[in-house]
């Protein structure tokens, strides 16, 4: 096998890998009308970081308990409506064509109190090897 065919091959590997390690990190938060779909997974150029794009889907009555995030957060609403709570803020409805940003490390949470589904595209920026989603006891 040339040289070229085993880069390209570890390259593919390595990739896979790391989109099963981001997928796993989700895994560990598992909640009744949510799905989580990593999109992608990209080292940054920030040192010991990487971004990790999702799209998150809420059915109807889904909610988040209240968690963290290791880095910080870029997130649309692509379709239905969500309410936001963030800690130290009044809680926000938003609804497709909203955006929303929370900083590394504060406590928040979501729901979908309306009929209809609801889809994000989220932009994670975290510290590489983290779990990506941490409950808040």
């Amino acid at each position: 096998m040339s040289r070229s065919r085993i880069i390209a091959l570890v390259s593919t590997l390595a990739a896979a890998c790391l989109l099963c390690f981001a997928a796993v990190t989700f895994a560990q938060l598992t909640i009744p009308g949510l799905t989580r779909t990593v999109l992608q997974t990209q080292d940054l150029s920030v040192p010991g970081h990487e971004g990790v794009f999702v799209k998150v889907d809420f059915a109807p009555g889904a909610r988040e308990p209240d968690h963290t995030h290791p880095g910080d957060v870029f997130a649309y609403v692509m379709e239905g409506a969500v309410t936001l709570a963030q800690q130290g803020q009044a809680p926000v409805h938003l609804k497709a064509g909203d955006s929303f940003f929370i900083p590394a490390g504060r406590v928040h949470a979501a729901a979908n109190d309306g009929s209809g589904n609801a889809r994000l595209l989220v932009s994670f920026f975290v510290e590489k090897g983290k779990p990506i989603t941490v409950p808040v006891k």
